[in-house]
């Protein structure tokens, strides 16, 4: 069974979002999506300062299986990004919810459609 973070929001894409402050969120891929994917290679992250859209692709992650694109789970514009999963990405392996977090992104707006981890662990299950 994969692991929820109570405290998190998630997208049905398999992303979750953690809210950094009032105006900023940070993101990442859940255990589920991990587990799913397998061993990560690599990771191609958004840059700093890309305009992201709710729902829309923001990168893409490579694993041993298969490649699998990033959905940006709100509106908004990057303002930070893990650079170490350049070198490290199997970070996203190990620790989908800390180290292995993607980006932080500047919201431009209430995000919507994000789901509970109730919610989405019914999702899941």
């Amino acid at each position: 069974m994969s692991q929820v973070q109570p405290s998190l929001k998630y997208t049905k894409e398999h992303e979750w979002v953690a809210e950094s402050s009032a105006t900023t969120i940070k993101m990442g891929i859940t255990d589920f999506a991990q587990g799913a994917l397998g061993d990560i290679v690599y990771v191609q992250l958004p840059k700093v300062g890309d305009a992201v859209t709710a729902g829309k692709v923001c990168g893409e992650v490579e694993s041993t299986k298969s490649v699998s694109e990033i959905y940006a789970p709100v509106t908004g514009k990057i303002v930070a990004v893990n650079s170490d999963l350049d070198k490290s990405p199997e970070l996203m392996n190990s620790d989908p919810y800390g180290a292995g977090w993607i980006a932080e992104v500047e919201l431009a707006g209430t995000p919507e459609d994000l789901l509970s981890a109730a919610e989405y662990e019914a999702l899941t299950a």
